[in-house]
């Protein structure tokens, strides 16, 4: 499943781990889907060499490392089958991020689930910086989970957020939640944020509140559209307005007490726009409540 073509399958997920407490909280997750659809996981383990001199990539010290990663692919597949969800396990050595990208183009993958940090080790393998890698250029969707968050994701889903801004990433992730909504039955939640701060104080400033509110309220009719087509009749519509958007989001979700936020993101370097951008970002790191990514696709020259 890609950015382009949004239709929610859960045939094969991917599940890249480091065998650390955070990867096993993604892990509960991960499970808790391929159980509800029959999806098989692909557990990874990307061994990163270059975190290691010349006079370690060889001999006793790959052996170790080779057994390690055999070892928490294996565990995992262990859990998997307790919970009667079939496996694919593999161990690979390279750059992480480019390994996952890699692994999921070559078998189809519908959804990447990652936790958005693990541990220094293997010596490491899931920082930060992978996953906002992953998020970043995967050609599927990601969906990041937090392992200290407060409450344990769980599914199916009961109540997704759909943050958008009217650009054509944001659709896209519009999109994906109808679809996540449609499969699991879930409530839509569309929301878009005005920026107070960039209205200012002067007599302008009232014409630009109301553009902004008049170009806020086209961004949820569109957005709405998009739902109703597919049959799924959004359970909120709210514009809001603040000086923080990341504020606005958050508030929504401990208000609705949403339990997954669909955003979309650029394949450039650096998260540059709202929903699309820093905020997407922000997001990945700090929601309380999982995060599914979906890229925008990168122009190509014909």
């Amino acid at each position: 499943m890609t950015a382009a073509a949004t239709d929610t399958t859960f045939d094969h997920l991917l599940f890249p781990t480091d065998g650390s407490e955070g990867a096993a909280v993604a892990l509960d997750h991960v499970l808790e889907i391929a159980a509800e659809h029959g999806s098989t996981v692909h557990v990874l383990t990307v061994i990163d060499m270059a975190l290691y001199s010349p006079f370690q990539r060889e001999g006793a010290v790959v052996d170790a490392l080779k057994q390690e990663g055999d070892r928490i692919v294996r565990e995992a597949a262990d859990r998997a089958a307790d919970r009667g969800v079939e496996t694919v396990t593999e161990v690979r050595s390279g750059d992480p991020y480019r390994e996952i990208l890699d692994y999921a183009a070559a078998h189809d993958i519908d959804l990447t689930v990652m936790p958005t940090h693990g541990r220094r080790g293997l010596e490491r393998f899931l920082l930060g910086s992978t996953t906002e890698r992953v998020v970043r250029r995967a050609d599927g969707p990601v969906l990041t989970i937090r392992p200290d968050a407060e409450t344990p994701a769980t599914y199916p889903y009961r109540r997704v957020l759909a943050p958008t801004d009217g650009s054509e990433c944001a659709k896209d992730a519009v999109e994906l939640s109808v679809d996540i909504a449609d499969t699991t039955g879930a409530a839509l939640h569309l929301l878009t944020v005005v920026d107070t701060v960039s209205v200012g104080v002067d007599v302008r400033s009232e014409i630009k509140t109301a553009m902004l509110e008049a170009a806020a309220d086209e961004i949820i009719d569109e957005a709405s559209s998009i739902a109703e087509t597919r049959g799924v009749a959004p359970a909120a519509e709210t514009v809001a307005y603040g000086s923080s958007v990341t504020d606005e989001i958050r508030s929504h979700i401990e208000a609705h007490d949403i339990d997954l936020v669909v955003v979309g993101t650029h394949g450039r370097t650096g998260f540059d726009r709202y929903v699309l951008g820093s905020i997407t970002e922000y997001l990945v790191r700090t929601a309380p409540v999982p995060v599914l990514t979906v890229r925008e696709p990168i122009a190509t020259d014909s």
